[in-house]
């Protein structure tokens, strides 16, 4: 049989990931000495490989997250009030599992946005749905779905995911349309999904910014009691940086 159409009918069934195998095994001197079990063995892996890899890719595209961050790259070290045994039960992401929130709170600088995005790319990665809205934006987005009709659809949207992530929550107080909006967003997520939100402005100060007494205590009702909280403090992350990399460039004297 002729390995060029063996090729060509991989790729032609959809299996991108046994026809890169197929190839690399051909063009292999030693493959001969590795049995056919072995062999399609390989292939097989490649496949599932090839198919997790786009799978991810997927799941990232749809998340859109705003910074390209993850886990393995965050700074423990310098002192923010990250504790490293909650972080590490956060990466394990069984809170997600669990429709458990997470509020990341803090000062500008100490990298919030930076960390829920790590998350999220985590959550990614064990195969969970993830979104991504800074909220100002989401509100404008909801605005105009509103008017052009997918707003039912965006709110269905919202409710899926499993990982919802509402960054820079807190930056002006909200009107009376945001308040419903955020409502019904956590009313439709309440018990079937997770949401991160990071926010420069205390929790115990929420009530302010929403506005509302009884909106107020109908979304912190829905969002608090059943998260989890990162209270970040400290000298922000760009200074450190900043100052680390003007340390680096002097001169040795």
């Amino acid at each position: 049989m002729l390995t060029h159409p063996t090729y060509e009918r991989l790729n032609a069934l959809g299996l991108t990931g046994m026809a890169k195998a197929f190839e690399e095994q051909r063009r292999s001197p030693g493959i001969e000495a590795m049995t056919f079990e072995e062999r399609i063995g390989l292939l097989a892996d490649r496949e599932a490989a090839e198919r997790d890899t786009k799978r991810l890719t997927a799941r990232l595209k749809f998340a859109a997250l705003r910074q390209s961050a993850c886990v393995e790259d965050v700074d423990l070290r310098t002192p923010r009030g990250i504790d490293r045994a909650v972080f590490a039960r956060l990466v394990a992401g069984d809170w997600i599992g669990r429709h458990e929130n997470l509020l990341i709170t803090g000062a500008c600088g100490l990298g919030k946005s930076w960390l829920a995005c790590a998350l999220a790319h985590k959550a990614c990665r064990d195969d969970r749905s993830v979104l991504y809205y800074r909220v100002p934006r989401l509100f404008e987005t909801l605005a105009l779905a509103r008017g052009d009709g997918r707003y039912g659809r965006m709110l269905k949207t919202l409710a899926r995911v499993q990982l919802l992530v509402l960054d820079d929550w807190g930056l002006a107080v909200l009107c009376a349309s945001e308040r419903r909006d955020l409502l019904e967003i956590l009313d439709d997520r309440q018990g079937r999904g997770s949401t991160i939100v990071t926010s420069q402005i205390p929790v115990e100060n929420w009530h302010d910014i929403i506005a509302d007494p009884t909106l107020g205590d109908a979304i912190l009702d829905r969002l608090v009691h059943n998260a989890h909280r990162l209270e970040l403090a400290g000298e922000s992350m760009r200074k450190h940086r900043a100052r680390k990399a003007a340390l680096d460039a002097d001169p040795v004297a």
